[in-house]
């Protein structure tokens, strides 16, 4: 018998160290737990019995979010993605309901919104200042985590760009739990996805707290993000479905120079009509110079639509994100 094959025989199954390892989180001793788990799953990793390296990780992960130990938690949830890569384990339904448990396990408080306290709530303002902090972490970590598995989804069987599920949690937990949203990274998250109900229903959450007059511009780079994927079909659907749930709301869609050459832009984009989408960009140039991201949006559409080649790679915001998600 090898030596591999010796090691793994004499490693217990997993479930008798997810027992022993429960008992010790239970006593509330999350850092020892923490190193045990991590050095357990290391040897059945070493071992090459992936899938029960999986099962601990899992456990692990779990166990520590519920309790509240949001760093510990992801840091085993991102050993639990490294191990499905090393494993080269398929992307498929089952394991995607695995990522999925543990992003489950997340905590998601309430966020803090009211930045308006005065010096004199001293009080007020250091539990403000710490809730901000915890809520930052929350999402930083579950980012880290989500974006490792979109990674791995799209090297071992999903999408080109990853599994559209994953990109839906991701944006999800980003609006949902950052005290200041950032809606060009949950923007581009949710164009990956397939939830466009969901999608609209941000937007025009979002919609309601941003700056007056600023409404369009969270329309107008939702629509840019898809027709920057050469996807003209969602980009209509989201623009049909964010006008017919204001409409359901008795809300007002916004009427404006930028959403007037939305529209144009969509109907354009529909027929062989380069002279005519950059005669729309000429002509509502101020409209579009609001918003940096839209000018470089607009070169990728001219790319994908036309085939014109950009000058120069993706600059700015719009290309950090491009690039960290592994994008051309």
């Amino acid at each position: 018998m090898s030596q591999e094959r010796a090691k793994r025989a004499t490693l217990p199954p997993a479930q008798e160290n997810i027992e022993k390892l429960e008992k010790v989180v239970k006593q509330g001793n999350y850092y020892g737990a923490q190193q045990m788990f991590k050095s357990i799953s290391a040897r059945y990793v070493s071992a090459e019995r992936y899938s029960e390296a999986l099962d601990i990780l899992k456990c692990g992960a779990c166990l520590q979010l519920e309790n509240g130990q949001v760093t510990c938690g992801s840091e085993l949830a991102l050993l639990f993605v490294e191990t499905l890569v090393k494993g080269k384990v398929s992307y498929n339904e089952e394991t995607l309901d695995h990522v999925r448990k543990i992003y489950e396990k997340f905590p998601r408080p309430s966020v803090p919104q009211n930045l308006d306290l005065t010096d004199d709530d001293d009080d007020e303002m250091q539990k403000l200042s710490e809730a901000i902090a915890a809520a930052k972490t929350r999402v930083d970590c579950c980012s880290s985590f989500l974006k490792a598995s979109i990674k791995w989804s799209a090297e071992f069987g999903a999408l080109r760009y990853g599994s559209p599920e994953l990109h839906e949690m991701l944006a999800d937990y980003i609006y949902s739990q950052s005290p200041e949203v950032d809606m060009v990274k949950v923007s581009f998250h949710f164009v990956r996805g397939r939830n466009l109900k969901k999608f609209a229903s941000t937007i025009i959450n979002f919609m309601g707290k941003c700056y007056p007059g600023e409404d369009d511009l969270a329309i107008a780079r939702a629509i840019l993000m898809y027709l920057s994927l050469g996807n003209l079909r969602d980009a209509n659907k989201l623009m049909d479905e964010v006008e017919k749930e204001m409409q359901s709301k008795h809300l007002d869609f916004p009427r404006s120079e930028l959403m007037e050459f939305v529209n144009y832009l969509l109907l354009t984009l529909q027929r062989d009509a380069l002279p005519l989408f950059n005669m729309l960009r000429q002509n509502y140039k101020t409209s579009i110079d609001r918003d940096p991201l839209f000018n470089e949006l607009l070169d990728e559409v001219a790319k994908k639509f036309y085939g014109v080649q950009r000058k120069s790679p993706l600059q700015g915001v719009f290309g950090d994100i491009f690039k960290m998600m592994g994008g051309e």
